[in-house]
């Protein structure tokens, strides 16, 4: 199945998504596209195919198992664990951080977000904030947010196509402008934005910050192991990151090969970051081109992908 994507206006958003990956254009800036959602009030509707029309709750309800998979339904029982999205930053975002799962339960009633990022397109100098450039306390923290100079005291990360950074939650974090990305996720939109360069929206108001909450959400240690690193192997699945709340490959698909799904106990979701990949499955296919996403069931034994592009591979 694939899924109406939803489009998300931002202020540091641009086109790329509308015109290098054919979303929906909103007449306005936009940042995100998510790709699939549980998210309360942002649910996603299959856009495909005999279950076109129904939302991804409907889908949970009625299939339970044969579409989540056995792990997915004894771990987080029926809420869709991930949220899957495009992100275009053609200007820097917020510096921002999020609460693991502890912190979002009991604030929020919630969970956590841990996240990883896929660098599908990087404009010359483009950069990531990635946490601190070593040990601070947070009296001199928040020294450096009062000063204004929060910028000095992070870790700059020059980024290129095919980079990937996994980011746990409490770490300080931001996108830098020309960077057009994939984003998993877990199910949560919670964010405290604790800096946004005083930037006003079109109306010339300041976008709300977080300044007190984030406080005990921030991991004040450097950030060490965000960085990925891997190799492509053609029509090979290489991993990535694994996790508690997502497992992660890339795979680089050239010519024809068939996946062999029967050994999953959970759904499979495949992001089309570059080229076209033809998906075969029982009776039918779907063509996958680059910033589509597609999800399939659990109950689904194998696939065969044919053409020239890669996929990242999303389990749990």
């Amino acid at each position: 199945m694939t899924f109406e994507p939803i489009i998300k206006a931002r202020i540091w958003g641009g086109d790329a998504l509308c015109q290098r990956f054919n979303k929906p254009d909103i007449g306005e800036a936009a940042g995100e596209s998510w790709e699939l959602s549980g998210v309360e009030g942002d649910i996603s509707v299959v856009a495909n195919g005999p279950l076109q029309g129904k939302d991804l709750n409907q889908l949970i309800t009625e299939y339970g198992e044969k579409l989540l998979g056995s792990t997915v339904i004894r771990e987080f029982g029926n809420d869709f664990p991930i949220l899957i999205k495009f992100i275009d930053a053609q200007r820097d975002l917020s510096i921002q951080v999020h609460p693991d799962d502890a912190l979002a339960k009991e604030r929020h009633d919630g969970k956590g977000k841990t996240e990883m990022w896929y660098i599908m397109q990087a404009e010359p100098g483009a950069r990531l904030l990635l946490g601190f450039d070593k040990t601070y306390t947070q009296a001199q923290y928040e020294a450096h947010l009062k000063s204004k100079t929060l910028l000095d005291i992070l870790h700059h990360e020059a980024v290129e196509k095919g980079n990937t950074y996994f980011i746990k939650a409490g770490t300080v974090h931001a996108i830098g402008a020309g960077i057009v990305l994939a984003e998993i996720q877990q199910t949560s939109d919670i964010t405290y934005r604790v800096y946004d360069y005083d930037r006003v929206d079109s109306e010339g108001k300041t976008r709300e910050l977080h300044t007190e909450l984030a406080l005990e959400a921030i991991d004040y240690e450097p950030a060490t192991d965000t960085r990925v690193m891997y190799e492509k192997r053609k029509n090979q699945s290489t991993p990535l990151v694994h996790s508690p709340y997502f497992n992660t490959h890339i795979l680089p698909v050239d010519g024809a090969l068939t996946l062999d799904l029967g050994d999953r106990e959970s759904f499979t979701i495949l992001m089309c970051v570059e080229g076209e990949v033809k998906v075969d499955y029982e009776t039918d296919s779907i063509k996958l081109t680059a910033g589509t996403t597609c999800l399939i069931p659990s109950c689904l034994a194998a696939i065969s992908l044919k053409g020239r592009g890669e996929l990242l591979e999303i389990t749990l």
